[in-house]
């Protein structure tokens, strides 16, 4: 006499209902919508923009490329140009090392770490407009408190704002960006020596491999997608940064700190050239697709980063 056990066991299995083909789709349907609405028909209006002429809020007669001539002939379109290359070029290198190298300490559990951690957090979760006005006053004129204790005592700059200075402003920007994203590249290395497999470093150390040698050949190639890919994420966001700079200098003094952001906004909301500033956004989106191309080839190919 058979069990219950038994009819269960011989009881064929039930196959799992099949989802439609359409499913997958129609989950990822209302991220896709947003995408749409919030970008894509934006910067398709932009392109549209960028043909006509757009001045003062109305939109006139189609003017087909002019708009990109008057931009690549413009001594100030280029200026922008060198400046965000400038603060992308000292900044984010920086930021990088920096970065590595604070992350490289915190992963040798060093005392107070649960502390510290949740501490270098505060810089990047900063809104841009608080950061800004932190700034202006920590290096305000004279009476500043990084101005008056540093560069009063070192006689540096004494009779102004070091963000009134052409020369020293765009320096002084770099370092504030550097104060505020450093700590989330070494929380993100951080991260990332974190997950790294202990193997090989075991395997190395009985080979008699030193610490240097570690990091040359296990560390590094091991990081590379993540120091690639946070890399190219922080030069984007650097290049095309618009908050602090507006809050503290608005391009000046002059065009000193004058970046493709900060002119494409002057464009729009102080000459109402709308057409010229599509020009720029769409320029600068060409330039950023074209690197980010190149830079997606060389990294899977010579880095395997992708």
């Amino acid at each position: 006499m058979a069990s219950a056990g038994d009819t269960i066991l011989d009881a064929p299995a039930r196959a799992a209902p099949r989802e439609p083909a359409w499913y997958p789709y129609l989950l990822i349907a209302p991220a896709m919508l947003m995408l749409v609405v919030v970008s894509l028909v934006p910067f398709l209006y932009a392109i549209w923009l960028s043909f006509h002429e757009a001045k003062f809020g109305r939109v006139k007669d189609f003017v087909g490329f002019d708009n990109y001539l008057t931009l690549l002939t413009d001594g100030r379109f280029w200026n922008s140009i060198g400046v965000a290359a400038t603060f992308v070029f000292i900044a984010v290198p920086i930021e990088f090392m920096l970065g590595l190298a604070g992350a490289l300490v915190l992963n040798q559990n060093v005392r107070g770490r649960s502390l510290l951690i949740p501490l270098l957090f505060m810089p990047a979760m900063m809104a841009p407009i608080v950061v800004g006005l932190l700034w202006k006053i920590m290096l305000a004129g004279s009476w500043g408190f990084f101005s008056y204790n540093v560069l009063e005592r070192f006689h540096i700059l004494t009779d102004t704002s070091v963000f009134a200075s052409p020369d020293l402003a765009l320096y002084a920007l770099i370092f504030v960006d550097i104060w505020q994203w450093t700590p989330f590249m070494m929380l993100a290395f951080f991260a990332g020596l974190q997950a790294l497999p202990l193997g090989p470093y075991r395997a190395a150390a009985v080979d008699g491999a030193n610490p240097f040698q570690m990091f040359l050949h296990i560390t590094l190639p091991l990081m590379t997608p993540l120091l690639a890919v946070i890399g190219l994420l922080r030069f984007i966001d650097a290049f095309k940064v618009f908050d602090t700079i507006y809050i503290l200098t608005n391009g000046g003094p002059g065009t000193s700190t004058e970046t493709p952001s900060i002119l494409a906004n002057k464009m729009t909301f102080e000459f109402w050239n709308i057409g010229e500033a599509s020009a720029l956004a769409v320029l600068v989106w060409i330039a950023f697709f074209a690197f980010c191309s190149v830079f997606y080839q060389v990294a899977k190919k010579r880095l395997n980063a992708f």
